[in-house]
Formats: C-alpha cells, sequence, structure tokens
C-alpha cells in the first residue's frame, strides 16, 4: 500500500512538472478576496474572517491523499493554540460536499472546510494545476474519478498543497508552498509565523 500511494505522488509531482507550474501567491501580495460555502452551507468570506484576526488558509488535493489527511489532522489537534493567537483556521478544496464529509469523518476537523467550485480561488491564489490525462486515468483505475468527485467537466485540476497566513489588512505575511505533496509544514511552523 505505501509503495502504492509513493508511486502515486511521484506521477502527481510529475504531472505538475510537465506543465507550467504555479507559483502561488508571494509574501507582502494582496490576498484575493472570496466568499465560498463551508461544510454546513454557511457561506465564509475572507473579508469577515480578517476583521476578527489572521486567517490560516491550507489548500488541499482531497479525502484521497494521506498526507492531506495528515495534516488536517494535526491541524485539528493543534486548533486550540492557533485560536488562542486570535487566528482562524480554513481548509480549501476543490472536492464536492461528499468528499468534504469523507474529509471530515477521517481528520475530525471543526473548522471552516470551503469548496471551491470550479477552483475559482485556487486559480485566484495560483495554485491550481491541471492533472495529466495518464494520472487521471490511472486515479480512475484507482476508483477515484476525479472529475466526478470534484464535479469538473472535462479537464480535472487540483490545488498544489499550500497554506498561507493572511494578516487583518489582506496581506500574505507567509507561504508554505511545496509542489511535492508529501512536504508539508508543521503547526508549531505556523504557529510561530502567527503574530
Amino acid at each position: 500500500m505505501k509503495t502504492f500511494f509513493s508511486f502515486f505522488f511521484l506521477l502527481i509531482t510529475f504531472s505538475i512538472f510537465a506543465q507550467e507550474k504555479p507559483e502561488g501567491l508571494f509574501i507582502n501580495s494582496k490576498a484575493p478576496e472570496f466568499k465560498l460555502q463551508d461544510q454546513s452551507g454557511v457561506d465564509i468570506s475572507l473579508k469577515e474572517l480578517r476583521k476578527k484576526g489572521q486567517v490560516v488558509m491550507i489548500f488541499y488535493q482531497g479525502n484521497w491523499s494521506p498526507y492531506c489527511n495528515k495534516e488536517l489532522l494535526r491541524f485539528q489537534d493543534s486548533l486550540q493554540f492557533i485560536t488562542d493567537k486570535g487566528a482562524k483556521v480554513i481548509a480549501i478544496t476543490p472536492e464536492a460536499s461528499e468528499g468534504i464529509s469523507k474529509t471530515i469523518e477521517k481528520t475530525k476537523a471543526v473548522f471552516p472546510i470551503l469548496y471551491d467550485e470550479e477552483m475559482k480561488v485556487s486559480k485566484a491564489y495560483q495554485v491550481a494545476y491541471e492533472v495529466d490525462e495518464r494520472t487521471l486515468n490511472r486515479q480512475k483505475s484507482f476508483g477515484n474519478d476525479l472529475l466526478a468527485v470534484n464535479n469538473q467537466k472535462l479537464k480535472a485540476f487540483l490545488p498544489i498543497p499550500a497554506v498561507y497566513i493572511i494578516n487583518k489588512e489582506g496581506t500574505v505575511t507567509t507561504r508554505f508552498f511545496e509542489t511535492d505533496p508529501r512536504k508539508r509544514p508543521w503547526v508549531r511552523e505556523v504557529l510561530q509565523e502567527l503574530k
């Protein structure tokens, strides 16, 4: 099973490099505003969240990714430390409601998980990339139809797993951006960046 996941993530990494590589937003960039629905159907606005403090924004690929699940579980386990610093955590995914429900089941996440329909927010934050046909077909053979899971039509897109910290003024103060899906920031690194 470990070999399968290693092989799959090598394919995902290769597909990222086979096309124009997204770079993500950089520190001191203005964070694009958005409003998305969370797992309970509540509209979540970045502008409103920022009024309450810093926002830790996690882009993740889906419940099928063990690396994404481990990352979200770590953030859930450390959520109190983050909120004690006056920050809010949100996660953004291309997965529709069924996938989000599976993520919550696996990670016990209580923070908002937002459905990024048509990858609009992921594209605005420059983390979206197109999944190549080979990887798409291989995923389908494993029972994971990315087009169906993500309600995408002709092409499948995923976000680079990235974490941003956005301040009250709407500026990116910290970014963790890594094209290797196995490399994720530790929560302690995020905590060190929360002012």
